[in-house]
């Protein structure tokens, strides 16, 4: 098994600006933590970003404009900032694999194990999970490390992936010790 770990959306506009997720920035000390323990492992860690055009962008449709390209909004959480080797995916839809060359790196870093983390668990997370899913990847999503604007949306998604894409839903304790075991 070769793992990576995804940070799907840890952007200022959605922590704390103009998409805010109130309960964002409780797990920003477990991804920390998680992406720590990767990088001294030799895991890969990959950045998976919202960026879109301005004004063009079809998500502008659903959701008021957000992490713009080139704006702070755009930009990881300072806590989180990646580091010189990590990668970072750019994207303009929900799932990290829709028009990105994710897939065509996790390939390159033979990868086929993802372990999940981000905003928000049933958006951004849910649809890489299910596109993760038919590309034949194992999933793991860290129920401590993703979250939703509440509760019931937060449960609900990650039983959704648990039993429609067969996704492993456990904790940051658990991938810790994945991880030590890499």
């Amino acid at each position: 098994m070769k793992v990576a770990v995804l940070v799907i959306d840890m952007l200022n506009d959605f922590v704390t600006g103009a998409l805010k997720c109130e309960r964002a920035t409780r797990i920003i000390p477990n991804i920390k933590r998680l992406v720590e323990t990767a990088r001294e492992k030799g895991v890969p860690v990959i950045y998976t970003n919202d960026t879109h055009l301005h004004a063009v962008d079809k998500e502008f449709q659903v959701w008021k404009q957000h992490a713009v390209s080139g704006t702070w909004g755009a930009q990881v959480v300072d806590e989180l900032k990646p580091a010189e080797k990590d990668y970072v995916i750019h994207k303009r839809r929900y799932s990290a694999f829709f028009a990105t060359d994710l897939d065509l790196l996790l390939r390159e870093l033979n990868v086929d194990t993802l372990i999940l983390t981000g905003l928000v668990t049933n958006v951004c997370v849910q649809h890489t999970a299910a596109d993760a899913f038919f590309r034949g990847y194992k999933v793991i999503v860290l129920r401590d490390c993703v979250e939703a604007v509440n509760e019931e949306t937060h449960t609900t998604a990650l039983e959704y992936m648990k039993t429609f894409y067969g996704c492993t839903v456990t904790t940051l304790s658990d991938a810790l010790t994945l991880l030590g075991q890499t």
